[in-house]
């Protein structure tokens, strides 16, 4: 079974395949090669962030001093 790539691993892949589409130098076949395993990169990472989203807990000091952990929420930065 193939080895997982880590997120950076991923993104140091996909930067480097839109370097290679805004290069221009690659024929129409190649560039729609490369663009589709950039899509599958994208998706990718996508889903790892959103795996490392779902564990990402904080620290929180309850009012007796204690420590605790819960599940974080994300801020809703457009409202």
């Amino acid at each position: 079974m193939a080895e997982r790539r880590t997120f950076e691993q991923s993104m140091s892949e996909l930067d480097s395949i839109v370097k290679q589409l805004e290069g221009g130098g690659l024929s129409l076949d190649d560039s729609m090669k490369a663009f589709e395993k950039g899509v599958g990169l994208a998706r990718e990472c996508d889903a790892l962030l959103n795996e490392a989203k779902g564990k990402v807990e904080k620290l929180v000091r309850d009012a007796g001093g204690n420590f605790s952990t819960e599940k974080f929420e994300p801020v809703d930065r457009d409202q």
